[in-house]
């Protein structure tokens, strides 16, 4: 369904961020992208989305296409038509409209046949993944909790009957049990509607938990990949990203310093 073939991206024609990363999603799909902060995870994603603009980014080598069709030059307004919704970082809210007033503005970024009885068809199977939201359908949403906020800026995105869903660290700031709630629902809507999903995530433990396959971004690059159950047995990613180590032994400062260099997939 998507593939980026060894793309990299150039900020204000000066600062390159990726450095030929390839990745693919398959229709139905869960792929998790892990990384430290600055690793170019939200990167990769308005790279997709074509939302570098906004920062003076371009992608100047390489080619992103999506169900056969190339999109790494195109508007967003016009890759949204194509069934990609991103959902960023931060929960971004219209905070002074109610919290059916935003679902409802997710069916008009992207029209489709069926009018009004869709939109409502639509509405009902949102809150149907997060009742919480219908319970609270008439509250103004700047006054909602993180967690309910995460729900529904997800729950708008669901509005628009994406193809493709890309979360960008959909668990900031939460707490663990919401994080899991979450989590769960975002597994269901992926069974159900065989919607391809591409998690950007620092919490490694639940996006690997999640996905079916999964990449590692180190400086622009992506350094590993593969099914996220055999990830999860990696001594690497367990060591650097679940923070497991074998019983009884101990880490001295020195190694912690320099983990950078004694990862096996950069030697």
């Amino acid at each position: 369904m998507l593939t980026l073939n060894n793309i990299e991206v150039v900020y204000s024609d000066v600062v390159l961020v990726l450095r030929g990363v390839s990745l693919s999603v398959q229709a139905g799909q869960i792929v998790s992208l892990l990384g430290a902060n600055g690793a170019g995870k939200t990167t990769t994603l308005r790279a997709i989305s074509g939302l570098l603009y906004v920062q003076d980014g371009e992608v100047t080598r390489g080619s992103i296409e999506f169900e056969g069709q190339r999109i790494d030059h195109m508007q967003p307004e016009d890759i949204v038509q194509l069934g990609i919704i991103q959902v960023l970082e931060g929960r971004r809210l219209f905070k002074h409209l109610t919290v059916e007033e935003n679902l409802l503005i997710g069916a008009v970024g992207r029209p489709l046949p069926g009018g009004n009885k869709r939109i409502k068809d639509e509405l009902e199977q949102v809150y149907s993944y997060f009742p919480k939201l219908k319970d609270m359908r008439k509250r103004t949403s700047g006054y909602l909790s993180g967690g309910e906020q995460q729900m529904l800026v997800i729950g708008r995105a669901l509005m628009a009957q994406p193809k493709l869903l890309m979360l960008d660290e959909p668990s900031l700031g939460l707490a663990p049990l919401i994080v899991d709630s979450i989590f769960e629902v975002v597994q269901q809507m992926s069974r159900d509607r065989k919607m391809a999903i591409l998690l950007v995530e620092q919490n490694a433990r639940i996006a690997l938990d999640v996905a079916d396959y999964a990449y590692v971004m180190e400086n622009g690059r992506i350094v590993l990949d593969g099914p996220a159950a055999q990830l999860k047995e990696n001594e690497d990613i367990k060591e650097f990203y679940l923070g497991l180590t074998k019983v009884g032994e101990r880490k001295s400062y020195r190694d912690v310093k320099h983990y950078r260099r004694r990862k096996r997939w950069l030697g």
